[in-house]
């Protein structure tokens, strides 16, 4: 390939990350306003809508990539957005002003998201974990996805069912006829956007001799991570600290279980290459590092959150450095 591939598709990355910010920004806002004049409760929409708004990237991403046959990307987007997540973006908060937890956000929320980790590097490479000599490629089955799709409807149903009350309203404006408009144009742009990501990064890729896995853990995830980038810098802005907790750790458990269990279930098997046993392993190591921080003195210092952005700019070197085709 000549230089061209980078002339061309470098400007469609960024083009395809401002479809997927600015969908999702209008998605959020135009469906939590219809869903506060039908009379849904605030908590009901934090739930769905603000949870499926923000994680709606990554959903078009993975489902896209699917569909075109690139497993490898469809996962390691999902697997690489959540420790983007928790480094960068917790991580990252953190460094500014540091953020206060609670025993329900670790003890119900957090031990349930290493539950899933684990589940799922299990769920991909058990034959692997069992047998340490069998390096094959990682495969979910279609019967796993469908226990991802079930564990995910269960947890909704177990937050709902307690109809707890929350501390933190979202703000909402008046409906009008432009918030229909904007919730379809918004789902619009983040369709295409997710599709054109795949494509522009899957060539860059290609040209540099970078595997798909690599590139879809680290700048493809970042692209698909910026939603939440947004939506907890804004609750930072506002003190609101178990938003930007709740956003994160919610759009990690919504990848997982909704979107890879989704992704199981259209391309069976689901089959990825056996460089991503390493980064599922990184995944399952920054959540219960992120655990252990929120606990101690229920809080995430800004000491703590230099760490773990220090640990993210680390395995970005390294998979860039390391795992070159």
């Amino acid at each position: 390939m000549d230089q061209s591939v980078i002339l061309l598709n470098t400007p469609l990355v960024v083009i395809s990350i401002l479809l997927l910010w600015k969908g999702s920004d209008w998605v959020v806002s135009s469906a939590s306003n219809i869903a506060h004049a039908l009379g849904v409760s605030d908590l009901v929409i934090g739930l769905t809508i603000v949870a499926l708004g923000t994680s709606a990237p990554e959903f078009a991403v993975t489902i896209s990539a699917v569909i075109a046959g690139k497993a490898d990307i469809s996962v390691s987007n999902v697997v690489g957005s959540n420790i983007f997540n928790l480094g960068f973006i917790l991580g990252g908060t953190a460094c500014f002003y540091a953020i206060a937890t609670s025993p329900k956000v670790v003890y119900r929320d957090g031990f349930f998201l290493v539950f899933v980790t684990i589940l799922l590097s299990f769920f991909l490479f058990g034959s692997q974990i069992l047998n340490p000599d069998n390096h094959s490629a990682g495969a979910m089955t279609r019967i796993e996805g469908i226990i991802l799709l079930t564990l995910f409807v269960g947890y909704l149903s177990m937050l709902f069912i307690k109809r707890e009350d929350i501390s933190e309203e979202i703000e909402h404006g008046k409906l009008s006829w432009k918030d229909g408009v904007l919730l379809i144009v918004g789902l619009a742009a983040i369709v295409y956007g997710g599709h054109l990501l795949v494509e522009s990064a899957s060539n860059i890729a290609r040209y540099f001799g970078v595997s798909d896995w690599v590139i879809g853990v680290t700048i493809v995830a970042a692209g698909t991570s910026a939603p939440e980038l947004a939506t907890s810098l804004m609750a930072l802005v506002k003190g609101k600290h178990s938003m930007a907790i709740g956003n994160l750790i919610g759009s990690d458990l919504f990848n997982l279980l909704g979107v890879l269990g989704l992704a199981a279930v259209i391309k069976h098997p689901l089959v990825v290459s056996p460089e991503a046993q390493s980064s599922m392993y990184m995944l399952i190591g920054m959540v219960i590092l992120v655990i252990i921080f929120m606990r101690t003195g229920w809080k995430v210092s800004r000491l703590q959150g230099f760490i773990l952005v220090a640990i993210n700019l680390i395995r970005w070197f390294y998979d860039f450095m390391g795992k070159i085709d």
